[in-house]
């Protein structure tokens, strides 16, 4: 493969005039500071030196169209630019290896049939497991002490691996800091062809034949689009825009089943609404049924019933409004038995505390009618600003900020009984009865719990277990260094018929590494015998089920020599968790969010000779 040459220009934050840097200090001291500098280990805004290790093009992105773009409504192109280079040191990156690493010309379609072995979305499955079958893996446990890295994919001007890969008929598809979702060869790390998106995208993505032939792939970005893309092409088949509020966007994976498309939709109202100039809050979350072919709206059910109104002024004069909240992050989960859709939503952002906020919520799938829900945290109304100096706009009723970030996992126990199991940020598993209206089975506490604490991104369930990673994060907001290698961290397997816990891996410490954490955030991932989990300190470990013994670990935050050419880096792993397909394992490595180590690559793993 012939690299394109490639330049790339570098702008150092000095060589600004002084009125230049004066006028972008004061926008970001106007715009930014508030929730950047807070100084709050706990925030769930990254830190200013999270954003240091940032691309010039990933901040002037995230404040144009993306997640901080309501921040810097107003603002000339010029000024953004300032903003970007005062908190990277850097100006836009001219390097170009659009041509690195394509497939050769003669290949095209699937290199596999799609009804072979696979990863779809983000569970795996409709019941969101994060299970895969012996026979769709192609790895034993025997085999998983041999894995061995062939190849590795890096992303272009973003510090942030984010998005879970997806794999069909043996392509790979996976979206990414860069605004760009990438179709590879999943054996080789290829690449087929590469599709601009309005916004970064984080979500897992699905795929699904459509009925005129069409093999289509489905996922949302952070300015609240959802795509159908040509698998085989990359030719958009359409665009739909789930909600129009200014801080929505779209963080778990769209779901396709029987002919419709259901997506859940989140935002970042929780931290634009800190502001104490801002009307906090007005977004509620919802669930979006959109038509396979067409992208059309079928419904739009709101996670909250209660349209938000003015409630009272803060301390400046500023009205406010409320109920608000109630996001949805995660893939909502399918129950074809009952013809119902679960999600599992967000802390309140304002009062009224509503009572669908940290909860399971089931709808009808034919009409979005809001069937039951189950609340596990009351009374929790949260804003980054109840963490700041200036605390203006927290709620009243301020909540510990207790939200699930996970789907539900719908499983059947051994006795023929359902349930729906699912870890929640406070430290707490819960199991619901699908049933009889989600009423409570069990509750099982495994961790401390906090902002970023307890059980994050996603759990996974084999016929017996639910396995649970403990987050508990705690970082210094200067991120060079960890408050304490001890905390945060372990893993879990719990009963599912009874939430005992059954399998347990203590937290392993750091050592001397910087920005470090032992808190296992990311997503867990379960083939017979093994569980798979990623860390805060950019270790991948496997550990057998049956008796928690250390089968394999890998350090990934390290440099890599990539497929396509781009200088690469693991780091933190946060969010996604790995998938494991047809005798292989891809994983994301790169999580600067919350001062963790910053990365930018996708990495292949084979199994190598003893």
């Amino acid at each position: 493969m012939k690299l394109v040459a490639a330049t790339a220009v570098i702008l150092i934050w000095s060589c600004l005039p002084a009125t230049a840097q004066q006028r972008a200090a004061a926008l970001y001291a106007q715009r930014c500071a508030q929730c950047h500098d807070s100084g709050n280990a706990d925030s769930r805004v990254p830190s200013r030196a999270a954003l240091q290790a940032k691309s010039f093009d990933e901040v002037v992105g995230a404040i144009t169209t993306g997640a901080m773009a309501s921040f810097a409504q107003g603002l000339t192109g010029d000024e953004r630019a300032a903003i970007a280079s005062l908190v990277t040191g850097k100006a836009a990156s001219h390097a170009s290896t659009e041509n690195a690493g394509q497939c050769a010309p003669s290949e095209a379609g699937f290199p596999q049939p799609t009804d072979g072995p696979g990863w779809n979305g983000w569970g795996a499955d409709l019941n969101n497991s994060r299970f895969q079958p012996a026979a769709t893996a192609g790895l034993t446990s025997d085999e998983v002490p041999r894995l061995r890295l062939k190849w590795a994919f890096g992303f272009p001007n973003t510090s942030t691996a984010f998005a879970q890969p997806t794999v069909v008929g043996g392509l790979l598809f996976v979206g990414g800091g860069d605004r760009k979702v990438h179709a590879l060869d999943a054996k080789s790390g290829c690449t087929r062809w590469v599709f601009p998106t309005e916004a970064a995208v984080r979500t897992a993505i699905s795929f699904a034949p459509l009925d005129n032939g069409q093999p289509a792939i489905f996922f949302g970005d952070l300015f609240a689009n959802v795509y159908a893309v040509n698998a085989v092409t990359g030719a958009l088949i359409w665009k739909s825009r789930a909600d129009d509020h200014l801080a929505a966007r779209i963080t778990g994976a769209p779901v396709f089943h029987s002919g419709v498309v259901y997506v859940g939709v989140s935002s970042i109202e929780e931290a634009t609404g800190s502001r104490p100039t801002y009307q906090c809050c007005t977004f509620r979350g919802s669930v979006v049924a959109l038509k396979a072919e067409t992208g059309a709206q079928i419904w739009k059910s709101y996670t909250i019933p209660e349209v938000p109104h003015p409630t009272k002024t803060n301390a400046i004069g500023t009205q406010l409004f409320g109920p608000a909240g109630a996001s949805v992050w995660s893939a909502p989960t399918i129950d074809v038995q009952r013809q119902a859709l679960y999600v599992a939503t967000s802390n309140s952002y304002a009062d009224p505390a509503t009572d669908t906020s940290d909860a399971v919520l089931a709808f009808d799938l034919a009409t979005g009618r809001m069937l039951w829900h189950q609340q596990a945290t009351p009374r929790d109304s949260f804003v980054v600003a109840c963490f700041g100096a200036d605390q203006t706009n927290c709620p009243d009723s301020r909540g510990p900020d207790h939200d699930f970030g996970q789907s539900p996992i719908l499983v059947s126990l051994r006795n023929g009984q359902r349930a729906l199991v699912i870890g929640q940020k406070s430290g707490v598993v819960h199991a619901l009865d699908p049933d009889h209206d989600g009423k409570i089975l069990w509750q099982t506490r495994i961790g401390q719990g906090g902002p970023l604490g307890g059980t994050e991104w996603g759990s996974a369930a084999d016929q017996d277990r639910i396995y649970v990673a403990n987050s508990d994060v705690r970082f210094l907001r200067d991120g060079t260094r960890r408050l304490n290698s001890s905390e945060g961290g372990g893993l879990f397997g719990l009963d599912l018929a009874t939430g005992k816990v059954t399998m347990q891996v203590a937290p392993v410490a750091c050592g001397d590494r910087p920005q470090c954490s032992p808190a296992l955030s990311a997503a867990i991932t379960v083939i017979p015998g093994v569980v798979f989990s990623g860390g805060v300190s950019g270790f991948l470990r496997a550990y057998a089920t049956d008796d928690a013994r250390l089968l394999w670990e890998i350090d990934t935050a390290r440099d890599y020599t990539t497929i396509n050419g781009v200088a690469a880096r693991g780091g933190a792993m946060d969010g996604p968790g790995p998938i494991v397909v047809d005798h292989m394992l891809y994983v994301n490595s790169g999580y600067a969010q919350w001062s963790g180590l910053p990365g930018n690559v996708l990495l292949a793993f084979e199994v190598g000779n003893p």
